[in-house]
């Protein structure tokens, strides 16, 4: 019982700091949710493009299917006989559009993090990792062998100093970052991250695409097809359960890396392989990517607008993306401004340490190609 009493205990001090988190109970209906009766434009999902909600989409798709091809469940690992040819198909897809030599996909954004660095970091590895990362790649980090140093968020002056310390001490050095943060909705430079790791032969570069993937670029590739590394990048992950309105994630890569990581990374040998039918899902949406462009540009009008707003506002808004956050400070000011929002339609939540840092708290609104500029005039009065 001493266990349980001290369960209790710690959601006790969580409740006191506006910190317990609790399963809100939704109903989605479109771009709306209905939580507690009352319907709500949603702003706080990851549909960057509007796709979950297209109807027309979805109904195409099915009238590729019959009930010999809906396939529900792989049933295995990918090792044994959960390898269907539609994963291998969207992996030449993704291969072949990236201009990369090989790609693999992954049950989700968190299995491909929490793996990869594991199974290509060893005890002469240092992970120079940005101080903002996503907590998957912490936990990724924590689990490999590899000693790690956090760097001060985009301070590049910084990351080549601890290279320049330490590149002569290890045999090999892996810089992490995401391309879009999260939580502040800014960029990382990727063309620096480049320069500074072509400058030593033994660093490499990990990019986490998760929420650039499909909203950047010509082609919806993310932002390493923006700023033109793509083949510079040692190891390129995104995600399918945002933009693209799917589910699970990717590395393109090079051939050997795919082949290291089918041997070595248990976070991909030690799993059931996603559905069939998700695959296939994923790879039709995927070969339209490059037809959404007047969907990212619409995200992008409306992104500025809001922050735009913000600013005007008085609120510090680091965002250059769709994601933008409204930063109050306190988690119990955070919390006040979400139910204020949720009073006038609008379902924005408050995100709160751990999180974020204590004393950033903030509303993180998540933008979709879906909702209007008259919108965010009423979001913002």
């Amino acid at each position: 019982m001493i266990l349980i009493e001290q369960m209790q205990q710690e959601l006790q001090e969580l409740e006191a700091k506006s910190n317990l988190r609790k399963l809100p109970g939704i109903l989605h209906e479109g771009r709306d949710v209905i939580v507690n009766g009352q319907r709500m434009l949603n702003l706080s999902s990851n549909d960057y493009l509007g796709l979950a909600n297209d109807i027309e989409l979805r109904r195409d798709f099915l009238e590729t299917l019959t009930p010999e091809t809906f396939l529900p469940t792989s049933s295995s690992s990918r090792l044994l006989t959960g390898n269907f040819t539609a994963c291998e198909q969207l992996e030449q897809q993704l291969a072949t559009a990236f201009g990369t030599e090989a790609a693999l996909v992954f049950n989700s954004g968190y299995h491909a993090n929490t793996g990869i660095l594991p199974a290509v970091s060893n005890a002469r590895t240092l992970i120079l990792a940005d101080k903002l990362v996503h907590a998957s790649l912490i936990d990724g980090i924590r689990l490999s062998a590899a000693k790690s140093i956090r760097y001060r968020h985009n301070q590049y002056d910084q990351l080549e100093r601890l290279i320049e310390i330490n590149h002569t001490e290890y045999e090999r050095i892996i810089i992490v970052t995401e391309s879009i943060f999260s939580m502040d909705g800014d960029e990382a430079d990727l063309r620096e991250l480049v320069r500074l790791k072509k400058k030593y032969a033994n660093v490499w570069l990990y990019v986490d695409e998760a929420h650039a993937f499909g909203v950047r670029g010509d082609k919806g590739l993310g932002c390493a097809e923006e700023q033109e590394c793509i083949s510079d990048i040692d190891f390129l992950v995104g995600t399918f359960g945002k933009a693209l309105a799917s589910a699970g994630a990717y590395i393109v890569c090079r051939k050997v890396i795919r082949e290291y990581l089918v041997n070595k990374m248990r976070t991909f040998i030690f799993t059931t392989a996603l559905p069939p039918v998700i695959i296939q899902w994923t790879s039709f949406v995927f070969t339209r990517l490059p037809n959404f462009r007047q969907r990212r540009e619409k995200l992008q009008l409306v992104s500025s607008k809001l922050k735009e707003v913000l600013e005007h506002k008085g609120y510090v808004c680091p965002s250059s993306s769709h994601i933008i956050p409204m930063i109050t400070g306190e988690s119990s000011i955070a919390v006040r401004k979400a139910e204020e929002l949720q009073r006038k339609g609008f379902y924005a939540l408050p995100v709160r340490p751990p999180t974020v840092p204590e004393g950033t708290s903030r509303i993180r609104f998540s933008l979709t190609a879906e909702i209007s500029e008259e919108e965010i005039v009423r979001l913002t009065t």
